[in-house]
């Protein structure tokens, strides 16, 4: 998780809302990415997306089943459908997302078989976004 808070201050300094995501799989980092939508000009360039494509780019495969998703925030319905499409088998996240989080309105989205595991890093998490957007108002 101190990796994907790496890239989500990375994301900070580059203006982007600071969500950070890294693939592992047998303790060996396989992909790394930050939010890119402003950048891209592209709402669905998500922390999760980008990190899941690169993993399946640098693993020859579209399933990523002996992986783990660290994320800095709870993912979004669009990043749980991902997820789940790629049938990660577990999904780490810093703070809940209350006002845009799967679980709210994508509950079931994962596959059945991913374990997911909230609070890690939480409070790290949260004070990076409050920060991100208090200093945008």
């Amino acid at each position: 998780m101190l990796q994907a808070l790496d890239e989500a201050r990375r994301a900070y300094e580059k203006g982007e809302i600071p969500i950070g995501c890294v693939v592992v799989t047998r303790d060996r980092v396989v992909a790394r990415s930050h939010n890119l939508t402003e950048t891209l000009c592209d709402v669905t360039a998500h922390a999760e997306m980008q990190a899941i494509t690169a993993a399946a780019n640098t693993l020859g495969g579209k399933y990523l089943t002996d992986c783990t998703l660290y994320v800095t925030v709870e993912p979004c319905p669009m990043c749980a459908g991902a997820i789940g499409w790629a049938q990660l088998s577990r999904v780490v996240y810093g703070c809940p997302d209350e006002k845009r989080g799967y679980r709210e309105y994508a509950p079931r989205a994962l596959h059945p078989k991913t374990e997911v595991t909230g609070g890690t890093l939480c409070d790290e998490c949260r004070q990076l976004m409050q920060d991100f957007f208090r200093s945008r108002r």
